[in-house]
This record gives structure tokens, C-alpha cells and sequence, in this order.
């Protein structure tokens, strides 16, 4: 779990983070594309969490993103749950709470 997210759950601040990769995930059966950052730190320089996915808005394609560039944006941390919650028996990571950071805005490449 992200404690330090979990300290400052339901806040609006501004983190930065340094851009790793892009990814994919399937959404009802279609394939979106996520963006990966690294190292992600508070206003005071303080890691937060050492990666988070994020959808690939258009707000992160405009800013033309290369490995190893650093990122600052703002964003809501929000708590969600992660872990299988189908039904198959051979299948075992249960259900736990998490934090993230959500609906980033005020994207700049530093």
C-alpha cells in the first residue's frame, strides 16, 4: 500500500514524476493506451509512490514525452481496490485497498 498517499487521501496537490514508459490495458474488450511514472514526489521532494499507471489523455500526449523525462502535474489521490474478484478457484490475490492519483491536470515537462 502507498502510505504516504493514504496520509493525504481526498487532497488536491502537485506531485512530479519521472516517465518511464507507455503501456496498454484492455477496457471492455479494447486496448488503451497508459503511461508509466516512476519515482512520484510530493511538493516537498518526498516519494510518494515508486511507480503509478495513468491513462495516456491528451494532456500527457502534447507534452511529447521521452524516457527519463520528468513530469509535474496536479492530481486528486483517491483510495480503490485492487485483486481478482471473479470467480475462477485457481486464481488467489485477494482483495486489498490502495491509493492512487486521479484526473491529472496542469501537465508540464520540466
Amino acid at each position: 500500500m502507498r502510505e504516504e498517499l493514504k496520509k493525504i487521501k481526498e487532497v488536491r496537490a502537485s506531485f512530479i514524476g519521472t516517465f518511464e514508459r507507455i503501456g496498454t490495458k484492455s477496457s471492455f474488450g479494447y486496448l488503451k493506451q497508459t503511461i508509466l511514472l516512476k519515482d512520484i514526489k510530493d511538493s516537498t521532494g518526498q516519494i510518494v509512490a515508486d511507480h503509478l499507471w495513468f491513462n495516456l489523455t491528451k494532456g500527457f500526449s502534447a507534452l511529447g514525452l521521452s524516457q527519463g523525462d520528468t513530469v509535474k502535474f496536479d492530481a486528486r489521490v483517491k483510495k480503490y481496490e485492487k485483486g481478482y474478484k471473479g470467480y475462477r478457484e485457481d486464481v488467489y490475490k485477494p482483495i486489498e485497498t490502495d491509493y492512487k492519483l486521479s484526473h491529472p491536470t496542469r501537465l508540464a515537462k520540466l
